[in-house]
């Protein structure tokens, strides 16, 4: 099963590349996801989540 954000659902993308030569490159494109300790309904819980996330404050961080 694939990574992705618990909170927005941010997940690695696919990305092609056509060189001059009509060679296809494949690139993953990932979110920088960090497993954290979470406050939920005042319980402690452990999520995957990205740093926009965290950023943007969707998440609150236990202490």
């Amino acid at each position: 099963m694939a990574k992705h954000c618990e909170v927005c659902g941010k997940q690695a993308l696919k990305a092609a590349k056509l060189t001059f030569s009509h060679k296809q490159i494949v690139k993953r494109q990932s979110p920088n996801l960090q497993e954290i300790r979470v406050n939920v309904n005042g319980q402690t819980k452990k999520m995957t989540v990205c740093t926009s996330c965290l950023k943007a404050g969707k998440v609150q961080k236990a202490v």
